[in-house]
């Protein structure tokens, strides 16, 4: 193994030989053209002796016990824990990441916790999770350790949930959607001068990816587009993104506005007001997405869900907790019968606002 690449490496799917004899990534529209030992921008794929390797393959960052709406998942098992965990790294370069330890780490050596696909599959249904997620980090760039790790679940009949921002190629995404039953996409802004500027990135990918998941597959999916003042929080931008995702995605795909904090490279920034939040809702709903919700502040109104027939307070939350539950165990309002778009069972679940960190044994 070339002594520049350090880490649990396992052999790359997604990549070519160029005529210069260097390898291309065709993970993320970056296709980075790597010489021999050197990585790619999100740092875990790298060119081995002319072969690419994920160089985190069962090596996480941390575990810890969610509640699914943490994710943000409101119309997936509420209630219900999670198994959460991601690796280092990351294929955008968000000036604004809240996770930024993790996703611009640049040390494997901070990938503490080691766990198989089947270690994580059998943890997880020993503390009673309903499903694992890969977070914290974009898990596209461990796509072949995340595979390995959702065929696992499935095996224990759990469910798998990725957080991503979407910024994949389209043959590499069919694989790695095939294995997932739930996503949350973050569409960072909805002009390309945002993308370009602050994520080094393109919006088409992720619109592109927004509709194959609404259009080619059965994944469960919610889209969250974090407001930061002065940047993506304009009426006008709230209202072209809402518009396209009418059209494009149609009313039932649920929009989670939330608040922006000062981290990594926009301290300068202010918090996101909790008006925005709201404004930025009343747009949405107004352009007739039925499910938009508001988060990282206190708004029980901007958290609940009501039905789509006839308004009535289907699931109430306060923060990550549940309080009303009025669904039929089939998925129905109780009052009137309209069924709520999502994946639920007959009853929620209780775990609340809970999180507990996973340790594994070495």
């Amino acid at each position: 193994m070339n002594d520049a690449i350090q880490g649990s490496h396992f052999p790359g799917r997604y990549w070519h030989t160029l005529e210069d004899g260097r390898v291309q990534c065709d993970v993320c529209p970056r296709e980075c053209r790597l010489n021999d030992g050197q990585r790619g921008l999100c740092f875990v794929r790298a060119n081995d002796g002319g072969k690419m390797m994920l160089t985190t393959y069962g090596r996480s960052s941390g575990f810890c016990v969610d509640p699914i709406e943490k994710k943000p998942l409101n119309h997936f098992l509420p209630g219900t824990p999670v198994l959460s965990f991601g690796t280092a790294g990351c294929n955008l370069t968000c000036k604004f990441c809240q996770n930024w330890d993790i996703s611009k780490a640049r040390e494997i050596d901070k990938l503490n916790d080691a766990a198989d696909p089947d270690m994580i599959a059998r943890a997880a249904v020993e503390l009673g999770c309903r499903s694992v997620a890969f977070t914290y980090n974009d898990p596209v760039i461990f796509l072949e350790y995340a595979v390995d790790v959702a065929k696992a679940c499935h095996a224990r009949g759990l469910k798998t949930v990725a957080v991503t921002a979407g910024y994949i190629k389209p043959e590499a995404r069919a694989e790695f959607y095939a294995h997932m039953d739930a996503a949350n996409v973050d569409l960072k802004a909805f002009t390309e001068d945002f993308y370009h500027r602050l994520c080094g990135a393109h919006l088409e990918a992720v619109k592109d990816t927004l509709v194959y998941l609404r259009h080619q597959t059965g994944v469960w999916f919610e889209v969250t587009t974090l407001l930061i003042p002065g940047e993506n929080d304009s009426p006008e931008e709230i209202d072209a993104q809402s518009r396209w995702m009418m059209a494009a995605l149609g009313p039932d795909v649920p929009l989670h506005f939330s608040a922006f904090h000062p981290d990594w490279k926009m301290r300068d920034k202010d918090n996101t007001p909790p008006a925005t939040l709201t404004r930025a809702r009343d747009i949405a709903m107004k352009n007739g997405l039925r499910y938009v919700y508001t988060g990282n502040v206190h708004d029980p109104a901007g958290g609940g869900t009501y039905c789509s027939g006839c308004g009535a307070l289907l699931i109430g939350r306060d923060w990550y907790e549940l309080s009303t539950w009025a669904l039929t165990p089939e998925g129905h309002c109780r009052a009137c019968g309209t069924l709520l778009p999502g994946r639920f069972e007959a009853r929620p679940g209780t775990w609340g606002r809970k999180r507990q960190p996973v340790r594994f044994e070495r």
